[in-house]
């Protein structure tokens, strides 16, 4: 009788056994299955991208680094309270008008050497370089002249940036600016107010400022 049940015991252990393998193979069918009848369910594979959906993606992703340049017609400097006098501004900016940057800058620094003089109104010193202007007064300011041919450099590094070719000044405007106090309020200082601006000129403004002068 022992026997007999040891030898249950050990088939029922094997038909144990015997039945594991099958339920997980039944298990994976059952999943393989259940995929093949529900299109609709989720996959683990990714979408597939069309070519318009991947040129987009690479425009967003890209930064714009190339930024376009706006050309201008022309160039400016502006100047608010310069430590210069008006009353010589004024005549230097007469002297400038109407003229290319490059002789404009060569004759201000002529006015250094006193091989020219700018024309000046109104007791002044007669100057045979001032010419007709005022029966040929003139004066040679040192710190105004200096001032200006650093405005023109400026004017002609923006004219350059902007584009523009043998530009010429077509306006040149001081005006009088606020006047501190200086020591002890004892008196004003010189402060003036200064607008460069440089264009390319066509053929007929350049025939026009002929006639004028």
């Amino acid at each position: 009788m022992e026997q007999k049940n040891q030898n249950k015991n050990k088939q029922e252990i094997v038909k144990k056994t015997n039945e594991i393998p099958k339920a997980k193979g039944k298990i994976i069918e059952k999943t393989e299955t259940s995929q093949r009848d529900n299109p609709a369910a989720p996959s683990e594979k990714k979408p597939v991208e069309t070519p318009n959906e991947s040129k987009k993606s690479e425009q967003i992703k890209k930064p714009e680094t190339q930024n376009k340049k706006i050309k201008r017609d022309e160039a400016v400097v502006n100047i608010q309270n310069a430590p210069v006098s008006t009353k010589y501004s004024k005549n230097i900016c007469k002297f400038i008008k109407n003229k290319q940057i490059g002789k404009a800058i060569n004759d201000l620094e002529q006015v250094l050497v006193h091989k020219k003089a700018i024309p000046m109104r109104g007791g002044v010193g007669h100057k045979k370089s001032a010419g007709s202007f005022a029966s040929g007064s003139g004066k040679y300011p040192k710190d105004a002249t200096e001032y200006f041919i650093k405005l023109l450099k400026s004017l002609s590094s923006n004219a350059i940036i902007n584009g523009l070719e043998n530009s010429t000044i077509t306006e040149a405007i001081s005006n009088i600016g606020q006047k501190p106090r200086a020591r002890f309020g004892r008196w004003k200082r010189k402060r003036t107010h200064i607008r460069l601006v440089a264009r390319e000129l066509k053929i007929k403004d350049k025939e026009k400022i002929k006639e004028k002068k």
